[in-house]
Parts: structure tokens; sequence; C-alpha cells
């Protein structure tokens, strides 16, 4: 059952982030031919409002086929007013970017919502204190509660752990233990330690780790418009930046997961709560719509930058050039989805 819950949340990103190229498109006048989820052979399809709608048999995306604009024929083109390719570069760009917009829309409306049901959040209670360490040095014990730093209240373990790195000197916490408060002083230090994509980075700590105890966050109206803004940017960073590391070689190539990874994630994800299901379906949502504005040929971000070259230098790039870079593009698109799920049949091997 929580495969087909996947596969459900999977066709329905894919569909927002198609909605999105089809609702900018025919803003513009654009006549849409297609609008499909899933590639390949057609399972069931419908005509409405002049689109012929359907889901085809290969659940790995989607596409809209617009009038005028083909990614597996670069030629085909049409002069017609309702066309894409008769369009001016920024109004097609304005429909490029629709879909990967619609993506982080979507992921700001799931991070909401978890934010109305009451997300949870490590609390700032200490775990494990590390020998000799400058936390144990001031007297910091297992189970200590962190009220406050420099005076400023502290709720989270993040808020805690952002005090220390940003931190210039010494630090004054008020802790509880047990029914008694105490002032302590603990200068942190700079230490070796790993990021999240295992590079090694120097560091401000003081030598503790979380016990591990949530609380439910409480948050007032503006604060779940702020919760869902924060979380949207930080999974779009934290995807940008896993993509920067790909390319020069920090993530190694086997990291790469494919579409059956992204499906056995959010499986797994769905058996812990609604909750957790959007949580990941909002970060696969920022992942899609990080992804196709990379500038390749054949995603969205590959067409906008063909639009940008067209606006700067008032004229569009030959189709020789764009079938080349195109089917380049398909080429160097179809090896990543191999190497995903060559991945992806290595790991459940394993």
């Amino acid at each position: 059952m929580s495969w087909i819950v996947a596969l459900a949340v999977l066709s329905v990103l894919i569909f927002f982030h198609e909605l999105g190229h089809y609702s900018a498109a025919r803003f513009f006048g654009v006549y849409v031919e297609v609008f499909s989820i899933g590639f390949g052979k057609k399972l069931l399809s419908f005509q409405w409002i002049g689109t012929q709608w359907q889901i085809s048999a290969i659940p790995l995306g989607g596409y809209v086929k617009m009038k005028g604009q083909d990614d597996l024929d670069p030629t085909a083109l049409s002069s017609d007013n309702d066309s894409y390719n008769s369009k001016k570069p920024w109004q097609r760009i304005i429909i490029l970017l629709a879909g990967p917009l619609a993506n982080f829309a979507l992921a700001w409306v799931f991070f909401y919502a978890i934010a109305l049901g009451g997300p949870q959040t490590l609390s700032p209670v200490i775990g494990k204190v590390v020998k000799e360490s400058p936390a144990d040095i001031a007297g910091l014990q297992k189970g200590d509660i962190v009220l406050s730093i420099n005076g400023e209240s502290i709720n989270e373990w993040n808020e805690l752990s952002d005090h220390i790195k940003a931190s210039v000197g010494a630090l004054s916490l008020r802790i509880e233990r047990g029914e008694t408060i105490h002032n302590l002083t603990v200068t942190p230090k700079i230490t070796e330690t790993q990021n999240i994509f295992k590079e090694t980075i120097q560091q401000r700590m003081v030598g503790i780790a979380p016990a591990g105890v949530t609380h439910t966050m409480e948050l007032s109206v503006i604060g779940t418009f702020e919760y869902a803004s924060e979380e949207t940017y930080n999974s779009s960073l934290l995807i940008f930046q896993s993509v920067q590391k790909l390319l020069t070689g920090v993530v190694p190539a086997k990291e790469v997961g494919g579409v059956v990874s992204i499906v056995q994630i959010t499986a797994d994800a769905s058996s812990y709560g609604w909750m957790s299901l959007f949580f990941f379906a909002a970060l696969i949502s920022v992942n899609l719509g990080v992804l196709n504005l990379l500038p390749i040929p054949a995603l969205d971000g590959g067409h906008i930058m063909f639009n940008l070259y067209e606006m700067i230098r008032r004229r569009a790039p030959s189709e020789a050039v764009i079938t080349q870079l195109t089917i380049g593009g398909w080429v160097l698109l179809l090896g990543l989805m191999s190497l995903g799920l060559y991945n992806d049949i290595t790991r459940l091997m394993q």
C-alpha cells in the first residue's frame, strides 16, 4: 500500500510541475496539444478544453507538448500566433520557469501544512558530553537543559548549535539541571569535523550532542508562514549545494539515486504518518524544481539558456546548434537516469 501512496505522491508532484507550464502557456495564448503524466505508451486519455490529457506507461516524469515546441524534434517550429516559438523570449522564459516555481510553491504548501500540524523539533537537552571538551571543562552534564545563551532564550537544539557556531569568545549558559538552575561559562574551540557532504571543515564546537528529546513547536500565524518559507529556502539551498558537490566530485557518483530510491523513500516516509510523508514530498518537489533549472538542453534550464541567448544576441541560435545541444542534453540526461537506476538496483541487491 505504501508503494501505491509513493507513486501517487510522485504523480502529484509531476502533475503540478507540468500544470505550471500549462497555466503559463495558456496565459500567453499558447496552444497546448498534450498534457501527459509519464512517458511512452498512452494508458488513459481524454480531451478537455482543447488539450489531450493522458497517463502514460513509464512514470518517470511528464511533459506538456506545446504547439511549436518539441524536445524530441527541435526543428518542429510553427509561425502561428498560438505557437510557443512565436512568443517573445521573456514570455517563453516565464513559461519555462513556471514548472519549477510550481514545485517550489507546492513544497511551501507541504511545509505550511506541517507547520499547522505542529512540527517536531529537537529540544536543547544535552545527551552526551565529550570528555575533556570545553563543555566538560565548563561543567556541563548529560541531561542538562539549555535555557539561554548570553541572555537569549533557547527553545530548539538548532538554535543552540547556531549560537555556538557563530560565537566569538566565551558563552554564558543558563542551565536547568533537575530542580536547580546553574549559570556556566563555556568557551568554544575550533575543531575539525565533517559536514553533511563528508567534507572536513573547521567549526566552533563545545563537545556536546543532543539527547534526542523532541517537542512540538507552537507557531503563531506569522510563525507558520516563516516556518514554511524558511524550510522551502533551506531545502532549495541544500539541493543546489548537493548538485554543486556532485559536479565537483565531492559527492561520489554512487550517491546518485533514481526513481526507485525516490519511491522507496517516500513509501518508507508514508509508514511514519502524514507529517513525515509531507516532509519528504516537499523535499522531492524542491528537488524536481532545482534539477529542472539545470542548464541542460531538454530540461527547462537548457531552454531558458537558449532564450537568454536570443534576448542578448537579438537572434535565436541556429537550428543545427539547438539540435546538437538537445541531442547531447538527452544523452547526458539518459546517462544520469541510467546511473541512478543502476545505483538503485545495486542498493536493493545489497
